[in-house]
């Protein structure tokens, strides 16, 4: 192991300390110092845990649904870890200091882990920052690890892609098929979930899904599950964790399963590759002034922003980064 590995305290992460794994996922999150060294380090105590990505509409009851799941995992005795992705600011409220409320309870449980991830204008992706904190959470012993994520936008969409299994969140009489459709998310499914069934217009809504999923084509030949739960009530949640558990154990059967992980691992790479050739772009010998220069250009209407960014690269601010 690596001197800068061990600074890190490693061995504290996989023995699955909450601290040391809370300061392990701020400092992937920050993207500062040793980060690389201490993934390197993680790396390979990864793929023991299964990951679920659950996404849907705001409104839908993704948190409560969140909540009541990771407590019948660990009504089972195993140990949950919990990623609530915020791509918005963390001022707005949202997801950081609205739903999380509602967590109270089960964050005082030592055997959950909870975090909340926002974007904090650094270089990078939010969806890669999160990708790391699930591998730190899976290397440190969590058997299920759940990322929740607040709307469908195109950063959901990234980042449930990567869990083991996706479950799609929606609720009857709010349109969300439609909105489902529009945000690309009927493609991810791997488990849908018509939460607040209660409410009148599930059967229509739990048909419309049913006919959407008869037009889609998958590659693995599986058939998504439709699961109906009220969250509130704790109605559906054994039907779900089944559905999640089939689909886990259906991936480790099937050949898709390997293309699914390497499609991810592409993912993954070129997250990495965008991140540090734009870092050392930045950290090249008198690249804010030129990024400064060539903006008032832009900005005078006296240049392009394409021809400014030809510009930037064909100056070799792409080499070696600077020492010092």
């Amino acid at each position: 192991m690596s001197a800068a590995a061990d600074s890190i305290n490693i061995d504290r992460i996989l023995a699955g300390e909450p601290r040391a794994v809370a300061r392990a996922i701020s400092k992937v999150e920050d993207g500062v110092g040793d980060a690389f060294e201490l993934m390197k380090a993680v790396f390979p105590h990864t793929g023991k845990g299964l990951v679920v990505g659950i996404t849907g509409s705001p409104g839908a009851g993704k948190s409560s649904l969140v909540d009541r799941l990771a407590g019948l995992y660990r009504q089972r005795g195993e140990r949950v870890g919990i990623v609530c992705v915020d791509p918005s600011s963390p001022f707005t409220g949202g997801a950081i200091l609205g739903d999380r409320i509602r967590m109270q309870a089960l964050g005082l449980d030592p055997g959950v882990f909870i975090r909340s991830m926002a974007t904090r204008g650094n270089l990078g992706g939010l969806a890669r920052a999160t990708v790391d904190a699930v591998a730190i959470l899976d290397a440190a012993g969590y058997e299920k690890i759940i990322v929740e994520t607040v709307g469908v936008g195109q950063d959901e969409v990234e980042i449930v892609k990567t869990a083991d299994v996706s479950v799609v969140v929606l609720v009857p009489g709010m349109g969300d098929d439609i909105q489902a459709i529009k945000a690309g998310i009927m493609e991810i499914g791997d488990v849908f979930v018509i939460n607040k069934a209660d409410r009148e217009g599930v059967l229509r809504t739990e048909k419309e899904l049913e006919s959407l999923l008869s037009l889609a084509h998958r590659p693995d030949m599986w058939n998504p599950p439709i699961v109906k739960t009220v969250a509130t009530e704790n109605k559906g949640l054994a039907e779900l964790a089944s559905a999640i558990e089939s689909y886990g154990e259906f991936q480790k059967e099937s050949k898709s399963g390997g293309v699914r992980r390497a499609a991810v691992a592409r993912w993954r790479l070129l997250e990495l590759l965008r991140e540090r050739l734009l870092e050392r772009a930045l950290e090249g010998e008198g690249a804010d002034e030129q990024l400064d220069q060539l903006a008032l250009e832009v900005a005078d209407k006296r240049r392009d922003p394409y021809s400014a960014v030809e510009e930037f690269i064909a100056a070799g601010t792409l080499g070696e980064p600077r020492v010092g």
